[in-house]
């Protein structure tokens, strides 16, 4: 099995930044593509910003364009989110996913295989 971890998340005040992690287990692990999904309070999960692994071709939704930046470390076989001008909105539970195979659209969530269990983003006012 696949595992996910993720870790940095915390609290910021508005304007601040955080840089997320999340960790594939396996030194045999593979992915087409990682991603970061967050959920608010009282919302559903939604898409964040994705990377293919080996394409290095990455994808955002419109709010955190300009603001968050996906990277990945092929040999730690982590995929990092970079959060800078943090908003209070940006506060959710953040969780990384993964799928080894090729997927036409990254910004669906139930096309990823893997899933971590999330690390909380608070950002205050």
């Amino acid at each position: 099995q696949v595992q996910l971890v993720e870790s940095g998340g915390g609290l910021v005040q508005a304007g601040g930044s955080l840089r997320l992690s999340c960790a594939a287990s396996g030194r045999t692990f593979s992915s087409y593509a990682m991603g970061w999904f967050r959920q608010g309070p009282g919302k559903e999960r939604e898409f964040v910003a994705a990377i293919r692994w080996n394409a290095g071709i990455s994808y955002y939704t419109d709010s955190v364009k300009g603001r968050f930046t996906i990277s990945r470390d092929n040999a730690k076989n982590t995929v990092y989110l970079e959060m800078n001008s943090l908003k209070a909105e940006d506060t959710a539970i953040y969780y990384c996913a993964s799928v080894s195979k090729f997927i036409p659209v990254l910004a669906v969530r139930g096309l990823y295989d893997y899933w971590g269990q999330g690390t909380q983003v608070t950002v205050s006012s």
